[in-house]
């Protein structure tokens, strides 16, 4: 259960009703458990929102953002964020072979040097925050200066995510399977 309440529009004083506007515009209605919890610290959750659409709106691949999104999320074991994103990994071009083998990316044929390389900048990243030149260089010979800072940021803004969702117990809906249940 939530350490905080998810808030809905009915909870919400008229000033903040934009912000589910907003919401159901921007995002899948209903709407996540996440930006509920979120509602609570609503100049917080506009700013969020912001942010993110910036990275949607990067020069970066948004097949190699899911495959570095999804990382951080097996990296974490965070059933939320790897739940939800899966449906954004296929809307992006991965298949659902590849879906199933980015726990053990480094084993699979499914995926080529750069996804391999971005997927293991966004695990080292993730499980140790500084990375070594080593898997750095291995990104970059595959991405421009821009898309590495995209990527970077990208990496650092969901790995904020899944530890937000960590911190207030954010639940996975019920209509999203827990992709760890049998592991």
């Amino acid at each position: 259960m939530a350490r905080v309440p998810y808030l809905r529009r009915e909870d919400a004083d008229e000033a903040n009703k934009p912000l589910y506007d907003r919401l159901e515009a921007e995002r899948k209605v209903p709407t996540a458990n996440i930006f509920l919890a979120l509602a609570g610290a609503p100049e917080q959750l506009d700013g969020f929102l912001t942010y993110a659409n910036s990275l949607r709106a990067a020069d970066l691949s948004p097949k190699l953002r899911e495959l570095a999104i999804l990382t951080v999320g097996y990296a974490t074991r965070s059933a939320y964020e790897v739940a939800h994103h899966q449906s954004h990994g296929l809307k992006a071009g991965l298949t659902e072979e590849q879906l199933a083998a980015v726990a053990d990316f480094e084993s699979s044929e499914l995926f080529d040097a750069m996804e391999k390389a971005v997927m293991r900048l966004a695990k080292e990243s993730t499980l140790h925050v500084d990375v070594s030149e080593d898997t750095w260089r291995a990104a970059a010979e595959h991405l421009t200066d821009r898309q590495m800072v995209e990527l970077s940021l990208s990496i650092a803004w969901y790995n904020s995510g899944v530890r937000i969702m960590g911190l207030l117990n954010i639940d996975l809906e019920d209509n999203y399977p827990n992709p760890f249940q049998n592991s």
